[in-house]
This record gives structure tokens, sequence and C-alpha cells, in this order.
């Protein structure tokens, strides 16, 4: 599994340090491999408060007041959904930044999920201050989506916090 390079999580716990910002996640389809990431970087305990892996409809609702009945309309998976489970996780880890994945990285033809695509959101005080798409590749299997989305998720972490979006 291809991760971030090590320059790359360097850079961005520099910025969050200098800056004095405290990040946790969310993550769903990528099971814990965002938390892992950032442990991996330089001084990582002076940012990274933590995380939580909520891989079902139940535990976004138990752990982030995630609203079932609309969750069960979309498999937990939308853009409104990333953005609530990003302010959730800051709040529930006294973080300044909250950052959160919920989609697909793997192809479930009996659900009628033909591609591979999930939904990021970035928090910073309560603030959605980034929420998008992002793709994977339907031919790629569930490991390499996962890193495919990490990869992505810390390029998209790096730019907003370094330009202070």
């Amino acid at each position: 599994m291809k991760t971030p390079d090590e320059k790359t999580l360097n850079k961005l716990s520099e910025i969050l340090r200098a800056k004095k910002l405290t990040i946790a996640v969310a993550e769903s389809c990528t099971a814990g491999l965002l938390q892992n990431t950032l442990s991996q970087a330089e001084e990582a305990m002076s940012f990274f408060q933590g995380g939580m892996t909520v891989y079902n409809v139940g535990q976004k609702a138990k752990q982030l007041n995630i609203n079932p009945i609309i969750a069960e309309k979309n498999n937990a998976v939308s853009k409104d959904i990333a953005e609530q489970m990003a302010l959730q996780v800051a709040e529930k880890f006294n973080a300044e930044l909250g950052y959160s994945i919920t989609g697909f990285a793997r192809t479930i033809p009996e659900e009628k999920v033909e591609t591979c695509f999930a939904y990021i959101a970035l928090s910073q005080n309560s603030k959605i201050i980034l929420s998008k798409k992002i793709t994977g590749d339907a031919n790629k299997d569930l490991p390499e989506n996962q890193s495919i989305y990490i990869e992505k998720m810390i390029g998209e972490l790096l730019s907003t916090v370094k330009t202070g979006r």
C-alpha cells in the first residue's frame, strides 16, 4: 500500500504545528489508514488528536450523531454526511480541524455501486472549509483505492492549511 511520502507528511506537520492547529479524523472507507498515515508524520503527537473508524451507518449514527434515517437513504455516503462527520469528530476530540471521508473504495454491484468515489470534508473551528468528491479507480482493488484516497486527502489537507482557507 502506497502512502504519502515522508517529506509531504513532515511539511504538513510543520505547517500544522506552526499554526497551532490540531486535527482529528473520522474515516469510513479508508478504515483507519488516514489515522495511521498521520501518526507517521514528524512530531505527530503535537498536532494529531486521534480519530475513529465508523465503517457503517450504525456507528456513524452512534459515534458522530449522523441522522440514521437520512444516512440509510444513501448508505451514509454523501457530501452532507462527510461534512457532519468532520464537524462532529473535531468536537469530540477538541481539535481545531476535523477531517472526514465516507464513500466506496470498491465497487458493490449488488448495491448498484459501479464506481469508486468518496466525499471528504474538512472543518476548522466549527466551519466547513473544504468539501468535495474524490474518485478512485473501479479497476483497482480495495487497498489500492484506499491508498489513492489517502494520497488525495493528504494533498488536499496540505494545500488547504498552507493557504489558510
